[in-house]
C-alpha cells in the first residue's frame, strides 16, 4: 500500500491544464483568433517573433497615420483587420495578445476601429483608433498593430507595435515612418493652438486655427514699426540659407509691448498671414505650460513661429511643480533648448513690460527685438475709424472730429464706436450716416459709459510709461532701431 504524502498542488496543476484548455478553445461563431491571422500573414507563429513598439504624443497620431498608409499601400495586398475581445483589449499589448497560454482565443478579429482626427481648420481624416496593419515591407511580411491614445483608460501615448521575424525590418519600417510623419505631416504650414485634454495635466490636445489674411493697411502702426516686425521674422527667414552658410544664428525673439488693445494681437494676426509657410503654434493664459512641446513641435517642422501671448501674466508667476520657478523661465529654457540655426521665432506680447523687463533682463539675450505697440495718435484714431467704417457711411469732417474727440482710446475702441453708430441707424431703419456716429460717440463718452470705456482700454492721452533700456527696440514714427 502506498503510503506516500499527496502532492497538494496536483489539483492547482490539472485545473491549470483544463484552464488553458478552455482558454485555447474558440466557439465557431467568434471569429478568426488575432494570433491565427497573424501567422498565415507573417509565416510562422507570432508569439516567437519580436515585437518593436514606439510610442508617439497623441497631436502626432494622424501624422503617423498617414505616413504608415503611404508604406503600406505600397504593397497591393495590404490590408487592416480589427481586434475583438472588449474592453480588455484597450488594456494588454501586443504580446500578450497572441500568447497561447493566455491571449489565445481571447482576441479574435473582429472590425477596425477608426476616429475622426482633425487635420485643418476644415478637414478631418479617418484614422486607425485600433486596428493591425498587414503589408510586406522590403519584402518582408510584417504586422503593425495601430493604437491611439486614451487618456480615459490610462493610455495617455500613441503607440505602433510592429512584428516581424527580421528585427532589423522592423527598425527600419519604424525609421521611414518617422521621416515621412515629418515630411507630410498635418501641422507644417499650420496654424495651431494647443491646450489639455481634460484628462491628465500632461495630456496635450491640438487645435487647428484658419490663418489670418490681413492687408498691411488693415493694420495702423506708427510709421515703420509693422515693416519692422515683419522684416525681423519674415526677412530672416527668406535669407536663412545665406545666414547659415556665414555662421549666423537663425532663432529669435520679438516682444511686442504696449498697453492692452493697442493692435499687438492684431499685429501678431497680420505676421502670420505673411508667413504662409511656417507652422504656427499658438499658446496663452494656462497653455504656456506647455511651451516645451510648442519648441520641439517648431523645431520638427521649421521654419515655425511659437507665439506667447500675455507673458506678464507667467512673469512673477511660480509654477508649483518647481517650487519657486517663475514659469516665464520655462519659456526661455524652452527658447535656450533650441539650437542657434533653428529657423524658429518667439514671439511674446505683454502690457505689462515692467514685470517682463526684470524677468528678461535676468536671463538676456532670449528677445533681440523689442517693438512698442502705443495707443493710437490722432492720424491713426482717424485712419482706424475709416478702417472700420462702412465705405461712405461718414464724411471725412465727422470722421476727423470723432477722432479728435476720443483722444487716448484704443483700436477696440474704434471699431465698437462704429458698430453703436450702425446699430444706431438699423434701429432708426436708415443708412449710417454723419448723425448716427455724432450719437453713437456722445453716448460711448458719456459718464455714464465709463466701465464700458475701460473694458475697450480706453485710457488717456498719456504715454504707455514702458521702457526696456536694455533691449534694442523700435521707436514709434521712424522704424529705427535704437538702444
Amino acid at each position: 500500500m502506498d503510503t506516500s504524502p499527496a502532492d497538494p498542488d496536483a489539483p492547482l496543476d490539472r485545473l491549470k491544464v483544463l484552464l488553458d484548455l478552455l482558454l485555447q478553445h474558440q466557439p465557431a461563431s467568434a471569429g478568426t483568433p488575432l494570433a491565427i491571422a497573424l501567422a498565415e500573414h507573417l509565416g510562422g507563429p507570432p508569439h516567437e517573433m519580436a515585437v518593436l513598439s514606439e510610442e508617439v504624443q497623441n497631436h502626432r497620431f494622424v501624422d503617423y497615420d498617414i505616413a504608415l498608409d503611404a508604406i503600406a499601400s505600397r504593397d497591393p495586398a495590404n490590408d487592416v483587420i480589427g481586434i475583438g475581445g472588449g474592453e480588455s483589449r484597450y488594456h494588454v499589448n501586443l504580446p500578450d495578445m497572441i500568447q497561447p497560454g493566455g491571449g489565445y482565443g481571447r482576441f479574435p478579429v473582429a472590425q477596425v476601429d477608426y476616429a475622426n482626427v482633425a487635420t485643418g481648420p476644415d478637414s478631418e481624416r479617418a484614422a486607425i483608433a485600433m486596428g493591425i496593419r498587414r503589408f510586406a515591407y522590403a519584402c518582408v511580411p510584417v504586422a503593425v498593430l495601430v493604437r491611439r491614445a486614451l487618456p480615459g483608460r490610462g493610455r495617455g501615448l500613441a503607440t505602433l507595435e510592429v512584428l516581424c521575424a527580421d528585427r532589423t525590418v522592423s527598425a527600419a519600417l519604424l525609421e521611414e515612418v518617422r521621416e515621412l510623419s515629418l515630411t507630410r505631416s498635418v501641422l507644417r504650414g499650420a496654424v495651431v493652438s494647443l491646450a489639455s485634454s481634460g484628462y491628465e495635466m500632461t495630456e496635450e490636445g491640438l487645435t487647428f486655427i484658419a490663418r489670418p489674411q490681413l492687408r498691411a493697411d488693415q493694420v495702423v502702426l506708427p510709421e515703420g514699426v509693422l515693416e519692422r516686425v515683419v522684416d525681423h521674422v519674415a526677412g530672416i527667414a527668406a535669407h536663412a540659407p545665406e545666414l547659415k552658410r556665414l555662421g549666423q544664428h537663425l532663432k529669435r525673439g520679438l516682444l511686442l509691448y504696449g498697453p492692452p488693445g493697442s493692435g499687438k494681437t492684431h499685429t501678431v494676426r497680420y505676421l502670420l498671414g505673411v508667413t504662409p509657410d511656417h507652422t504656427v503654434v499658438l499658446l496663452a493664459g494656462e497653455t504656456l505650460r506647455f511651451v516645451g512641446l510648442a519648441a520641439k513641435l517648431a523645431r520638427a517642422m521649421q521654419p515655425a513661429l511659437v507665439v506667447l501671448e500675455d507673458c506678464d501674466l507667467i512673469a512673477e508667476d511660480r509654477d508649483m511643480s518647481y517650487g519657486a520657478k517663475p514659469l516665464l523661465f520655462e519659456v526661455l529654457d524652452a527658447m535656450d533648448g533650441l539650437d542657434a540655426d533653428a529657423d524658429v521665432t518667439f514671439v511674446l506680447t505683454t502690457n505689462r513690460v515692467d514685470a517682463m523687463e526684470r524677468a528678461l533682463t535676468q536671463r538676456p539675450g532670449r528677445v533681440d527685438l523689442a517693438v512698442e505697440v502705443p495707443l493710437p495718435d490722432a492720424a491713426g484714431r482717424l485712419a482706424l475709424l475709416r478702417l472700420y467704417a462702412p465705405e461712405g457711411a461718414f464724411s471725412e469732417d465727422v470722421l476727423a472730429d470723432t477722432a479728435h474727440r476720443t483722444s487716448g482710446t484704443t483700436a477696440s475702441f474704434s471699431r465698437e464706436l462704429i458698430r453703436r453708430a450702425v446699430l444706431h441707424a438699423a434701429k432708426d431703419g436708415v443708412a449710417p450716416g454723419d448723425r448716427h456716429l455724432h450719437e453713437a460717440t456722445s453716448e460711448i463718452l458719456a459718464d455714464g459709459e465709463r466701465l464700458s470705456r475701460a473694458l475697450l482700454g480706453a485710457g488717456g492721452e498719456e504715454k504707455s510709461g514702458m521702457s526696456v533700456d536694455r533691449m534694442p527696440r523700435v521707436r514709434p514714427g521712424d522704424g529705427e532701431v535704437y538702444c
